[in-house]
């Protein structure tokens, strides 16, 4: 029987094994790291299923294929569809109007709806409100993905290292996709690792639904409910591939951001502190490539989770039907 391969474990990964199984595909997972976990950029990612918002700074095909994401994670995980909040302090009303001009989706809200959606948010005289926009929690989407291929009867190969089992699966029987992330450097020039940093912090005196978008002249911050008073601040994007640390800048740019939102922050407990190398070309844009029998998804960049299922659909049409229909940056030998 035709079993097809998926390297790498992460929400590419995950998502392009779970499409082929939709498609009543045997499937093997590989991964030389093991089960989701810290070792994924994807574990520090925010969730924020947000194709309008991300038009600000994004490409149309962003939004037009991140649209199709709530209804897809919906099927596996928990999505709250609550929507985003967007605001700005009155010496950068200026950057909200800017962003209002590069989005759609949105509707206008005064002082008074701000307060009425979001209660622990005080003098905010206007916002954006994209009511169709939802968020999940990252960790608990990639176990849930990860127990609903189990359940499918899903294979999986852990510990080995990645050369080994690069050369090895060629010789299977099925199609290959490489969903390595930054490891597929060696196969994809011009990948590159774009700095991100998180906080998780709690502060149970603050109650938020959905996520919040400060507008700040040098970090705009969003930060996104995760239950019991939990939350996580994100904010950068560096050009910057060491993974180690977060920088003191940084930490006190997004303390500082939050502080703005609310000054109750400043008693917050900070949990946890995450860095992460988000893989992406040049254009900030995915590709599917195609080479050597191989079908590579990579550069999802900021858009993981948005994005993720559009490109799980399209890598198995083309390995299953050959269609490239409305396919992102698509590279076939």
């Amino acid at each position: 029987m035709t079993v097809h391969t998926v390297i790498g474990a992460g929400v590419a990964g995950l998502a392009v094994a779970t499409e082929l199984v939709n498609r009543r595909q045997k499937v093997q997972i590989i991964d030389c790291a093991g089960p989701p976990g810290p070792h994924n950029c994807s574990w520090w990612a925010g969730g924020m299923l947000a194709p309008w918002c991300e038009r600000e700074n994004s490409e149309l095909t962003v939004q037009q294929m991140g649209r199709e994401s709530i209804a897809w994670w919906s099927r596996y995980t928990n999505v709250t569809q609550a929507g985003t909040l967007v605001v700005a302090r009155t010496r950068d009303l200026p950057d909200l109007k800017r962003f209002a001009q590069r989005t759609t989706g949105f509707r206008e809200l005064k002082q008074a709806d701000i307060e009425q959606l979001e209660p622990d948010l005080h003098g905010f005289s206007t916002g954006l409100y994209f009511a169709e926009e939802g968020h999940l929690e990252p960790r608990q989407a990639l176990q849930d993905l990860w127990q609903t291929l189990q359940q499918a009867g899903v294979t999986f190969h852990l510990g080995t290292p990645a050369q080994e089992f690069a050369q090895k699966s060629l010789r299977w029987s099925g199609r290959v996709f490489d969903c390595r992330g930054l490891a597929a450097r060696d196969r994809l020039p011009g990948l590159r690792g774009v700095k991100g940093e998180m906080l998780h912090i709690r502060c149970p005196d603050i109650r938020l639904s959905r996520p919040v978008r400060l507008l700040h002249p040098r970090i705009p911050l969003y930060i996104v409910p995760r239950g019991e008073g939990i939350y996580m601040l994100g904010a950068t994007m560096i050009e910057n591939e060491s993974q180690d640390h977060m920088s003191v800048r940084s930490m006190l740019e997004l303390l500082s951001a939050a502080y703005a939102l609310n000054p109750a922050f400043a008693a917050a407990d900070i949990l946890e502190i995450g860095v992460e190398l988000r893989p992406a070309f040049a254009d900030n844009l995915p590709r599917i490539r195609c080479e050597e029998g191989v079908i590579f998804v990579n550069g999802l960049y900021r858009h993981g989770y948005l994005l993720a299922p559009a490109l799980a659909r399209q890598a198995a049409d083309l390995a299953l039907t050959h269609s490239k229909a409305e396919m992102i940056h698509a590279d076939i030998d």
